[in-house]
């Protein structure tokens, strides 16, 4: 074992689902521990380096979307769900919670590896958010709890957010003077995987320039980056 290897943990209470598919994924070149629920899931990430999660859904006593939710409040692991539910609604819930992806059970071990590799990559290519903070956050006019969807400006007076805008306007407010391309900010809110947004970057970009902006057309918060992406621009101030 070498110290460089990806360690992915397996959360699933099924330990006839569990430990094949960390065989198999050691077999493969990945490190491997394994827990049954969340107890055992947060002692090992309160002692060990987690690169990746895998994760059941559908589990006695706290389920997997609430494990997940816990877990995206308090580090940037990246999280591949094994949902037996196929519904929209139920994948879109997950995603929405911090999801990176979701694999549909019965799975094909070969398709869940690859959709594996997929995050990994693609979480290494992404720029490391600030630190996480608490609290309200201003800009500008505009004060925000980034856990609400709606933004409240100088009058008091607040603007509801639709999931999507939310979304993106979170990823841009923690990477704050960081140009993001299109790809980056499809994946940072989850669009690319889940399909949940139809409408492009930039037509969102063009929504929240209209509820933000004083002047849409010369925005001073969300400023394009010609070749680049997307940059916010403006200083934030955190309140506890």
């Amino acid at each position: 074992m070498t110290d460089n290897q990806t360690h992915i943990l397996i959360v699933d209470d099924e330990k006839d689902i569990r430990e094949p598919l960390a065989r198999y994924m050691q077999n493969h070149g990945f490190r491997t521990s394994e827990a049954s629920g969340g107890k055992e899931t947060d002692t090992i990430l309160a002692t060990a380096v987690i690169d990746l999660i895998v994760l059941d859904v559908m589990m006695p006593g706290e389920d997997g979307l609430s494990i997940c939710r816990r877990i995206q409040e308090k580090h940037q692991i990246p999280i591949i769900l094994l949902t037996a539910l196929s519904e929209d609604t139920d994948r879109i819930v997950g995603l929405e919670v911090g999801a990176d992806d979701y694999v549909t059970k019965p799975f094909n071990p070969r398709e869940l590896l690859a959709r594996i590799k997929s995050v990994i990559r693609r979480s290494q290519m992404l720029p490391r958010r600030q630190k996480q903070q608490k609290g309200l956050v201003r800009f500008g006019q505009w004060q925000m709890d980034l856990s609400q969807k709606e933004i409240t400006g100088s009058d008091n007076v607040a603007i509801r957010l639709s999931s999507g805008e939310h979304m993106l306007l979170v990823s841009l407010i923690e990477h704050a003077g960081v140009t993001l391309n299109r790809d980056q900010l499809l994946d940072l809110t989850k669009g690319r995987e889940s399909q949940l947004f139809d409408r492009s970057i930039d037509n969102q970009i063009s929504r929240l320039r209209q509820k933000l902006e004083i002047d849409p057309k010369n925005p001073k918060f969300i400023q394009t980056k010609w070749g680049g992406g997307y940059v916010f621009s403006v200083d934030l101030e955190w309140q506890e």
